[in-house]
């Protein structure tokens, strides 16, 4: 059965009246052929993002209609291993509200994700200077050096992108000390073994599930890649939203301005999260 992601913008929602709402869909849902999964709840944005297996989108929102009324702004349809991706296997409470990890039941996650690309600097030069099994061991320095720094840091591997990877937080901050673990490991390496220096660029975003695009985190996705590609070797790129969300962590930014990227028809301000010690 198709899985949809559907976005409800209620003013100043109250987790409970949101609670009593998913348990009322619980009980009509059966009528409509549909499932609904979990929830997430940002109450400062007044948003509430369900998801749910239906067989179509007006399926789901007819279950709202009878159940009590509020009516999805907007559904998408999304790919299980996206969601899965993006948002992880999160835990919900006894209401079905999605909660942070290790946070308990109050903890409820406001499904705001920060996703994070590498890019290995100059990855076709060193396949044709190498040869492609040299290459490929020195491409698994970085993958090795960025997957020990996911599981360290609370990130989730997406996808493997050729040459770097694109990950999903649940924390601005651990994306950010991912980013400078990531680019220290890769320092001390070059110390170890300076015929083998690899560099690499690291750009990430911040956003809601879904945003003014019907895509799952589509244009913080863009985002976060375009910033990645902007950013200079050994740099760490971030959005302005990240240097906010990392504010009492003890986290150093220089802030760049506004800056202008490929795809994006206004300037983006840019910060540059410091890593060397």
């Amino acid at each position: 059965m198709p899985l949809y992601m559907d976005i409800h913008e209620l003013g100043q929602v109250s987790a409970e009246d949101v609670a009593k709402a998913h348990l009322a869909d619980l009980e009509a849902q059966e009528k409509y052929g549909v499932n609904y999964l979990k929830y997430w709840v940002n109450e400062n944005c007044g948003k509430v993002f369900c998801l749910v297996e239906a067989p179509n989108a007006e399926a789901a929102n007819s279950c709202h209609r009878e159940a009590h009324g509020l009516v999805a702004r907007k559904i998408i349809e999304i790919q299980p291993e996206l969601a899965d991706g993006f948002l992880g296997d999160v835990q919900t409470n006894a209401a079905g509200a999605a909660v942070l990890p290790g946070g308990g039941a109050d903890a409820r996650d406001p499904g705001i994700r920060t996703v994070l690309f590498t890019d290995i600097v100059n990855s076709t030069t060193f396949t044709q200077s190498l040869g492609d099994q040299a290459a490929l061991e020195l491409f698994g320095v970085h993958d090795t050096i960025a997957r020990d720094a996911l599981s360290a840091l609370g990130g989730r591997e997406v996808k493997h992108t050729g040459d770097g990877i694109m990950a999903s937080f649940v924390s601005a901050a651990g994306a950010v000390r991912c980013a400078i673990q990531i680019q220290r490991e890769l320092a001390e390496h070059e110390k170890a073994q300076p015929d083998r220096s690899l560099k690499v660029r690291v750009g990430a975003a911040a956003g809601e599930p879904v945003e003014q695009h019907n895509d799952l985190f589509g244009m913080t996705v863009q985002l976060a890649a375009r910033l990645c590609a902007h950013a200079q070797p050994e740099q760490i790129l971030v959005t302005n939203a990240i240097a906010e969300l990392c504010i009492g962590k003890g986290l150093q930014f220089e802030d760049l301005g506004e800056v202008v990227l490929k795809g994006f028809g206004y300037p983006v301000r840019a910060h540059v999260a410091a890593w060397r010690q």
